[in-house]
C-alpha cells in the first residue's frame, strides 16, 4: 500500500513537472515584427534608410533610427501599416516601432496569439512582457495605433559598454 502511494506520488509529480515545464512564450518566439527580429543586425532588414543618429545620455556608442520601407511590411493581414522604424545600437536592433491604422481586429488577433494583454492605466497602453522583450500597444493618434517592441538584451550590452568605458578611464590614471 505504501509502495503504491509512493509510485502514485512520483508519477503525479513527474506529470505536473512536464505539464508546467517552462517553454519560451509566444512573444519570445516571435521576437519582433514579421521577419524583423530584436537583436538582429540592421543589414539583415530589407528596405532600411538611415533617418537619424543620436547618442543616448551616458552611453558610449551612438544609436541610429532607420525607416523601413518594403512591401513585406506594408500590412498586417489587411490592416495597413503606416510606418516601420527600427532603433539600433552598434548595428543591433533593440527597438521596433510599427504604426498602423486603428482597427480593433488587431488587438483581438494579438491576444489570440500572445494571450491577454495587461493594461497600464498610468501610461494608457496595453502590453505583453516576456523574459527578453516588452511589446506595447497604444494609441498613436486619433486614427493610428503604435506597436513598440523593446529588447531587454541590448540595453544590458549598452550598460556593459558604459561600465567598460568607465573602467578604461579609471585604468588610464
Amino acid at each position: 500500500m505504501i509502495m503504491m502511494r509512493f509510485l502514485f506520488s512520483v508519477s503525479l509529480v513527474c506529470l505536473l513537472h512536464t505539464a508546467f515545464a517552462q517553454e519560451p512564450s509566444e512573444l519570445d518566439k516571435r521576437n519582433g515584427f514579421k521577419d524583423i527580429k530584436l537583436g538582429m543586425t540592421i543589414d539583415s532588414v530589407k528596405g532600411t534608410k538611415l533617418k537619424k543618429e543620436f547618442t543616448i545620455k551616458g552611453n558610449v556608442h551612438p544609436s541610429q533610427i532607420y525607416e523601413v520601407e518594403h512591401p513585406d511590411y506594408a500590412s498586417i493581414g489587411d490592416i495597413p501599416v503606416k510606418g516601420v522604424e527600427v532603433i539600433t545600437y552598434r548595428d543591433y536592433i533593440y527597438e521596433i516601432l510599427v504604426v498602423t491604422d486603428k482597427d480593433p481586429r488587431l488587438m483581438k488577433a494579438m491576444e489570440n496569439v500572445l494571450g491577454l494583454a495587461t493594461y497600464d492605466a498610468k501610461q494608457n497602453l496595453y502590453f505583453w512582457k516576456s523574459e527578453r522583450l516588452l511589446l506595447t500597444y497604444e494609441s498613436h493618434s486619433k486614427k493610428e495605433l503604435k506597436l513598440h517592441y523593446r529588447s531587454y538584451v541590448i540595453p544590458k550590452m549598452m550598460k556593459a559598454d558604459k561600465e567598460k568605458k568607465i573602467d578604461n578611464i579609471a585604468d588610464d590614471f
